[in-house]
């Protein structure tokens, strides 16, 4: 007779999702719980009793990140399972929370049906993944993998001057550098997609392979002012023109590279910015993501290319490398097992990659990890229209219980 699985509770799943949405939720039914803000003390006070309440011990380090542990029967680095908490303003239900109750589901499965795990079970919360009050976004996971600097951090401020360092403090969150996740046997990250592919190609779950690596500039134009009226156009040094000009030049180039290619010109500043004034000035961003560096180098070439000669319509042009991040690979074992599990689940499913930068990213550079997507409906995220199925969000959470059980048993 062939061994039932050990399935979550989905209907508890969904209650403990909505019961989170309250602490900031929205009149639209989104989330509005910004880093270490009230709301996020008192969803942080509630995790904790949730994990108390499973026997599990508790621990905070320096940044505010929280661990709770399952102890294992064996002393090996536990299995993690997490995400974040804090969203942006007018955000939605599912992102960053969904990885965390994940978490605090299968621990919940785990110990109502009596199973003392071998390696020891820890579910994360990382502070201020969204960087929606303090940037950078993953400041803690950032700073735990050492691609940020904690000094740097802690006087990063939000718009009313508050700094990350005043704020933790007043949360009562604070606490030591010697509670950090230093090591673990694996980590596990369950997100949404915040995209359209899984379900416009009918899909359950997407067993993501990396984070895309990414290069951004930003591109100035500068030409003449002058009277909008009385300016003849053969005479002008227009830098809005200009713009239109390589931007329309950019897409062009950027858009015969790959398919798999995404490019935005997410932001503009016109100057001086009045009707009757012809522009003297434009500076926009130009950001690309890929998985393979060489398209990533052909990004560049294209946009270092927009400068030559130098001048344009009249309009001098200057381009800035703002900042760049290589592609994050997760670790092919982990991703096999999760594939494994989405299999025995008898869910279907795909291997992909992510746009959007997440805490294991950084997490990846020190532990082995990996991540689970599940649909976003319209691709929404980031807003109060987010929405995943409950269904989605179960199935999802049994391919990380499966893949827990899995990496117990080996």
């Amino acid at each position: 007779m062939k061994k039932q699985k050990l399935l979550i509770n989905g209907e508890r799943l969904s209650k403990t999702l909505e019961k989170f949405a309250d602490f900031g939720r929205t009149v639209n039914n989104g989330v509005t719980r910004l880093s270490l803000t009230e709301e996020d003390r008192l969803v942080r006070d509630y995790f904790c009793s949730c994990c108390e309440e499973l026997g599990m011990t508790i621990k905070v380090d320096d940044l505010g990140n929280i661990y709770a542990t399952l102890p294992g029967i064996e002393d090996k680095p536990p299995i993690v399972m997490g995400s974040h908490m804090d969203t942006v303003k007018k955000g939605g239900r599912f992102d960053g929370i969904l990885g965390v109750v994940a978490g605090l589901e299968v621990v919940r499965t785990l110990v109502e049906n009596n199973i003392k795990p071998k390696i020891p079970v820890m579910i994360v919360n990382f502070t201020n993944e969204e960087g929606a009050r303090f940037e950078p976004s993953m400041m803690s996971s950032g700073i735990l993998s050492g691609k940020f600097e904690k000094t740097t951090m802690l006087q990063k401020t939000d718009s009313e001057g508050t700094t990350f360092e005043e704020a933790l403090n007043a949360s009562g969150y604070a606490g030591e550098v010697e509670s950090r996740l230093k090591e673990a046997t694996a980590f596990l990250e369950l997100h949404i997609e915040q995209g359209p592919i899984l379900e416009r190609e009918s899909l359950t779950i997407g067993v993501v392979e990396c984070v895309l690596g990414m290069v951004c500039y930003e591109i100035e134009v500068t030409g003449e002012s002058d009277h909008a009226g009385t300016t003849p156009m053969n005479m002008r040094k227009d830098a809005f023109f200009t713009t239109n000009s390589l931007i329309t030049e950019a897409r062009q180039k950027l858009g015969m590279l790959d398919d798999d290619l995404v490019f935005t010109m997410g932001r503009v500043n016109v100057f001086p910015n009045i009707h009757t004034v012809i522009p003297n000035k434009v500076i926009f961003s130009l950001e690309a993501r890929h998985k393979d560096p060489k398209t990533i180098r052909q990004v560049e070439e294209i946009i270092e290319g927009l400068t030559t000669p130098g001048s344009k319509d009249g309009c001098e042009i200057q381009v800035t490398k703002l900042w760049d991040r290589d592609t994050v690979w997760f670790d092919k074992s982990i991703c096999d097992l999760l594939e494994q599990s989405t299999n025995s689940l008898g869910l279907s499913y795909k291997r992909m990659v992510s746009g959007a930068g997440h805490d294991a990213q950084f997490i990846a550079s020190y532990i082995p990890t990996a991540m689970v997507f599940v649909p976003s409906i319209n691709g929404k995220s980031h807003c109060e229209e987010e929405l995943t199925t409950w269904e989605d969000c179960e199935k999802g959470v049994n391919v990380i219980l499966e893949t827990v059980l899995a990496i117990q048993s080996k």
